[in-house]
């Protein structure tokens, strides 16, 4: 076992003791080292660093998850790094393919009309979006609109993954129920305002 990866076992035993401290010595010594692994698989300055703060918050939040069995600190913080890079690839690749199909013209065969329907649907989903309590919005819009993970949301929420799980379930239930008053969805029965 080398030296460094004893002071960095150490400094995540810290870490799990809430040390501010230790966390800023781990943050210098592997900054550095997350940082060229993001950059690798990124390949944008900013998205690696961005990328990087968000390993190091992790790392802060699930320091007694380290097993040295498993590998040494760097391997442990490299396969966040790559997990988390992978999911950001992938956000962002949906993200362009959602963008690429609403700003696409109409195939062939499409008319004006759907054209236009399809916009209207689009338009009308974002209205009634705004219409419900906003930590639903804010739970269906991370989940559906921006491909955020249960789990992401939760942190960025600051709740409960099961509270987060309820939020977009009754967010759902009540933009069906707006939709269907609209006269775009089925029928307009219920709603849950629960927050």
């Amino acid at each position: 076992m080398s030296e460094q990866n004893l002071e960095g076992e150490r400094l995540l035993r810290e870490m799990g003791r809430g040390s501010r401290a230790a966390f800023e010595a781990f943050y210098e010594r592997y900054a550095a080292f997350v940082y060229r692994v993001a950059l690798r698989m990124l390949h944008d300055p900013m998205e690696a660093e961005d990328l990087c703060h968000d390993i190091f918050l992790e790392a802060y939040r699930t320091a007694a998850q380290y097993d040295r069995q498993r590998g040494s600190v760097e391997a442990w913080l490299a396969v966040k790094t790559k997990s988390r890079c992978m999911d950001r690839l992938r956000r962002t690749q949906a993200k362009q393919q959602r963008e690429q199909a609403a700003d696409s013209h109409p195939l062939q065969g499409d008319s004006v009309e759907e054209t236009v329907l399809a916009k209207l649907e689009r338009e009308t989903v974002r209205n009634v979006l705004n219409g419900i309590p906003e930590p639903q919005r804010q739970a269906v819009y991370g989940a559906y609109f921006q491909a955020k993970t249960h789990r992401e949301l939760a942190d960025i929420m600051a709740r409960p993954i099961g509270t987060v799980k309820s939020l977009i379930r009754y967010g759902l239930h009540n933009l069906r129920k707006q939709l269907a008053e609209t006269g775009w969805y089925g029928s307009g029965k219920g709603g849950d305002k629960r927050e």
